[in-house]
């Protein structure tokens, strides 16, 4: 056990937007509500899988919505808290841990405000090791675990609790719910006892996101130093290097989709590609070819600094570098293609490893 405090917010916050894969909610402004329950309420204990019991309720507390609202509609934070307090009311007793529903961008941190407020311990793990746009595309779906019952919550004191049969259900109707509550809302789900949470959840991914953020903070302007150390520790490829020439954005059933198009600069000078979002970065191409599909993850870097960049951030004239890194193992089985692959987003190619894609790929940074 050790305890996240203030400058642990700061590297878990830049470290998250690059495994959010330009999604999960703005990291900067859970970065400052995260800092300021932990000035308010102390210290988060942070604890392992193996530090666990087996008989203790561990419920994700996340958010739902659109990236591009939460900039402007900022999370209250009885809004965090709420949904995590009715739960308890629907189950009779009280929650012992809290955790990430996935370790990308606001919902890396969302878990520490609760955590912060309920004085409640907080698991190293989530449930995707990346972040993914919709309720289902969590380990606990792949491993036949049910979401119900699922309470949520706004910043105007609603608070409903939904029973749905399945994650695909829990998908659809709180997504509805969220956009009647504005286009963003506070979520429990899957609330689950440590013998369960063991044997599905992905380990150790809030202490990697600290990791990536202390190497970019530390090497800031040192020459791409942070980013290469950042690629080492992933296995990640360099996909290119471009300037922003393009950008179509919008609003859509509660996400935010669109595409961004690139020229690229340096050693790509001449060459063009496409970026694919819905929240989160989803396909990376140079004209036809593939170079990168979810479930794999998929990063803009600021081209200077390294910092991520996220999908409602991305602003045209920006020099950038794109980046992949392969998903955790659980998301190349059937049903973890089939939930979270390509055409299961519409797009009419099948699933091929970004190791595959970039056999002749760049680890390094020229």
């Amino acid at each position: 056990m050790r305890y996240l405090n203030e400058e642990s917010i700061e590297k878990i916050a830049l470290g998250a937007a690059v495994l959010g894969t330009g999604g999960g909610g703005d990291p900067y402004i859970g970065k400052l509500m995260a800092k300021e329950a932990i000035r308010k309420y102390g210290p988060v204990r942070l604890i392992s899988l193996e530090e666990l019991e087996n008989d203790q309720l561990v419920v994700p507390v996340s958010g739902m919505g659109a990236p591009t609202v939460t900039i402007e509609k900022i999370p209250a934070e009885n809004e965090v808290t709420a949904p995590l307090e009715a739960l308890e009311k629907v189950l009779g007793r009280k929650v012992d841990v809290v955790m990430p529903i996935e370790i990308g961008g606001i919902n890396s941190l969302y878990p520490i405000i609760a955590a912060a407020k309920k004085e409640l311990p907080i698991l190293d793990a989530d449930s995707m090791g990346r972040a993914f746009p919709e309720a289902q595309m969590v380990t606990f779906h792949l491993d036949g675990f049910e979401p119900s019952p699922v309470t949520m919550a706004d910043e105007k004191g609603n608070t409903v609790v939904i029973y749905p049969k399945d994650g695909v259900w829990s998908e659809r109707l709180a997504r509805a719910l969220t956009i009647e509550m504005g286009g963003s809302a506070s979520v429990c789900d899957y609330s689950l006892f440590g013998s369960d949470i063991k044997t599905t959840v992905i380990p150790y991914t809030l202490t990697l996101a600290e990791k990536i953020g202390e190497y970019l903070l530390d090497n800031k302007g040192k020459e791409h130093l942070g980013i290469q150390k950042m690629l080492e520790e992933l296995k990640g490829y360099r996909l290119f290097e471009g300037k922003i020439a393009d950008i179509e954005r919008h609003l859509s059933g509660g996400f935010t989709r669109g595409s961004a198009r690139f020229e690229g600069i340096r050693n790509d000078q001449g060459r063009e590609f496409t970026l694919f979002f819905q929240n989160e970065h989803l396909v990376a191409k140079e004209g036809e070819q593939l170079l990168c599909s979810t479930p794999d993850l998929i990063a803009v870097l600021d081209a200077e600094t390294g910092f991520p960049i996220t999908t409602e951030r991305m602003k045209y004239g920006a020099r950038v570098l794109v980046v992949a890194f392969p998903c955790h193992e659980k998301w190349r089985t059937l049903k973890g293609i089939e939930t979270a692959g390509p055409r299961y987003f519409g797009y009419d190619f099948d699933y091929r490893s970004v190791e595959e894609l970039q056999k002749e790929g760049e680890r390094c940074i020229d």
